[in-house]
């Protein structure tokens, strides 16, 4: 199976997006799921920065490693990627707004859709202490373990 090429999407792509792509690679590596993983933000805000001091001493502490520079998504990445992950509603609109119509309903998906009944956001930790940064991991690890039980189920890399 080819790859699923997945692009997880925030808002300034230095706290939630990075690791995000960083815990699902992880999972999907640990489960076999073949997946290739980045991560951009729907904002210039941050653009060539490394991920945030917090999500990086986070990411040591569960053994994650994260390689960053932060990138603003642009409309070209829809046709480079089989599924785009917002990590909130906020991020979700913005991705539908800039998404040319024919892919705005295939490839656009809210990270706490998968596997939930009652789909959530990944609040961003920006401007918050250490503990919001884990219970960032913590809903990351969660929703990032049904997407790729997802991808895994399917044979798909969409929705």
């Amino acid at each position: 199976m080819t790859p699923a090429r997945i692009c997880f999407v925030c808002l300034g792509n230095v706290c939630r997006s990075p690791a995000a792509a960083a815990v699902v690679r992880d999972l999907a590596a640990d489960a076999q799921v073949a997946v290739t993983v980045e991560s951009a933000g729907t904002s210039g805000y941050h653009l060539g920065e490394p991920a945030h001091a917090h999500t990086m001493a986070e990411a040591r502490r569960r053994g994650v490693t994260i390689e960053h520079r932060a990138r603003q998504f642009t409309a070209a990445d829809f046709d480079r990627f089989d599924l785009v992950v917002a990590m909130d509603r906020s991020n979700e609109r913005d991705l539908r707004r800039l998404a040319p119509d024919d892919v705005a309903t295939a490839k656009i998906a809210l990270l706490g859709s998968f596997g939930a009944d009652d789909p959530y956001d990944v609040p961003d930790p920006w401007g918050r202490d250490a503990a919001a940064y884990q219970e960032m991991f913590d809903l990351l690890q969660r929703a990032g373990r049904d997407l790729v039980a997802h991808v895994a189920a399917t044979g798909r890399d969409e929705r």
